[in-house]
């Protein structure tokens, strides 16, 4: 049986995106150097947003794409139908690390993408991710490339 998180995750509505975008502040522009011009984005307003939060705030973040925007985003990338999600942003602040809470976040995106009838999930991780994402189910193909933010990325994709 597994034990519920230390964080719990849940849908974030759009008064939660401030905090969404703190822990993804926190990690990838502060800890990796991404710029915000490339970290922050359009496609939020279109995404499906999920926050952990523990005692002292925002802790966790991940969101998804699907549909239309998906394949505007990702079109290049393969996602050129309507059933996939696109999980990306995944981000976990280090009062958080360790504790399973990047698992929670993927685990909820896959649940929310299956009730949407969605069935597959795409994403593009970072290199040294790729083990946690194995774990969680996820098979990388092609060659690694850079996104965009000088930090090398494989695709992964699993079936929902």
């Amino acid at each position: 049986m597994r034990r519920a998180p230390a964080f719990p995750v849940r849908l974030a509505g759009p008064e939660e995106l401030a905090g969404c975008h703190a822990v993804r502040r926190e990690v990838f522009i502060a800890e990796q150097g991404v710029p915000e011009t490339e970290e922050m984005d359009a496609y939020d307003a279109d995404a499906v947003h999920f926050l952990a939060t523990g005692p002292l705030g925002p802790v966790g973040t991940v969101r998804f794409l699907y549909g239309g925007p998906a394949r505007k985003k990702y079109g290049s990338a393969g996602v050129d139908d309507d059933s996939t999600a696109v999980l990306g942003r995944l981000a976990v602040g280090r009062a958080a690390r360790g504790s399973g809470l990047g698992a929670a976040l993927v685990r909820a995106v896959e649940a929310e993408a299956r009730r949407l009838g969605l069935a597959r999930v795409y994403l593009e991780a970072q290199t040294p991710a790729l083990g946690f994402y194995e774990r969680l189910g996820y098979t990388a193909h092609g060659p690694e490339f850079d996104e965009g933010s000088g930090i090398p990325h494989r695709a992964m994709t699993k079936a929902l």
